[in-house]
């Protein structure tokens, strides 16, 4: 009963709106630069290099026990596990020389930076077990990812959404046509470029699942724009005296109950991992939720008015239609 308080046939004039979504477009994408080069993003032990661990909290293993302990300057913060537990997350990068030992100092510099990293773990370990009575039940985690297999790590996520985005174009330009497989990477390096600056904005820690979010909210607007570029193209070849402009209102339209909908159930569903996740699951949940906004948002307003711009072309043969393809 609900879902027939959605009217079945709507008129929103959306290209209307189109220089207003523009402004706001480009404002948003100037500011994601604006972060991006002043702040940076907040890269986490994978792309940053370093070492993660976390401690079951007790009477004597708190966050200022640990940073009294620490014989190396350390991000010490409290927690919520995913099991529901306190923890106290350590996050520290490789210690000077200096402190390692004479022993890792007469070591050749090579291999210094090899070992750097695993040397500033087993100090910091020793010395949190000898000062606190740690147990090797209380480290419920201890991840440590040298310099070197970061910087390989962000080069293969960047690489990794570059392939996608071209891929995406090759699709769409043989799916469709040329103007609306540029309008479809253009709104996906909208979302992407506008995600990351978010996540400068925010300091949010950008690591391996970040990634993994940002691949997803590639594909899930893709598909966004898919549905929406099939319906401009069956709306056209239908209406083709139609004016542009009209034919995407109507295409848009069409759509609109199917995109709400199904952006709305997928919301549910991550806002419940962002608030009930626990930390680990935060940073990638958030992304996403501002994925499916910002995905949708760009299917209507970006894709859209970049085909309209650029005019469609339908002259030649369409792409035969597999059946059930459509879901």
């Amino acid at each position: 009963m609900l879902l027939k308080l959605w009217p079945q046939q709507t008129n929103v004039s959306f290209m209307s709106a189109r220089l207003i979504g523009a402004v706001i477009s480009s404002l948003l994408i100037a500011s994601s630069v604006f972060f991006l080069a002043t702040r940076g993003l907040n890269f986490g032990v994978d792309f940053a290099g370093g070492t993660v661990m976390e401690l079951e909290q007790t009477d004597t293993i708190t966050v200022e026990a640990v940073r009294s302990a620490m014989p190396l300057n350390a991000d010490v913060n409290s927690a919520v596990g995913t099991d529901a537990r306190s923890i106290v997350v350590v996050k520290y990068g490789e210690a000077d020389a200096s402190v390692l030992g004479d022993e890792f100092q007469a070591l050749p510099p090579a291999e210094q930076a090899e070992r750097a990293t695993g040397a500033t773990n087993e100090l910091v370990t020793s010395t949190l077990k000898d000062a606190l009575g740690i147990t090797d039940e209380q480290i419920l985690r201890n991840d440590s990812v040298g310099p070197k297999v970061s910087q390989e790590l962000f080069r293969d996520g960047i690489t990794a959404l570059v392939a996608a985005l071209v891929l995406m174009l090759i699709y769409i330009w043989f799916r469709f046509e040329w103007q609306f497989s540029v309008g479809a990477v253009a709104a996906l390096a909208h979302d992407v470029i506008i995600t990351l600056g978010v996540f400068a904005f925010l300091q949010m820690e950008f690591n391996l699942t970040t990634i993994a979010a940002l691949l997803t909210i590639i594909g899930y607007s893709m598909n966004d724009t898919v549905v929406v570029f099939d319906r401009v193209r069956e709306e056209k070849r239908k209406y083709k005296k139609m004016p542009d402009k009209e034919v995407i209102n109507l295409a848009l339209n069409g759509t609109l109950s199917r995109t709400l909908l199904t952006s709305g159930t997928t919301l549910l569903a991550l806002l419940a991992i962002f608030f009930l996740g626990g930390p680990v699951l935060r940073g990638m949940s958030f992304a996403l939720i501002w994925g499916v906004l910002i995905g949708t948002y760009s299917s209507i307003f970006i894709a859209s008015t970049i085909v309209l711009a650029l005019g469609m072309d339908l002259t030649k043969k369409p792409v035969e239609d597999v059946p059930g393809f459509q879901g």
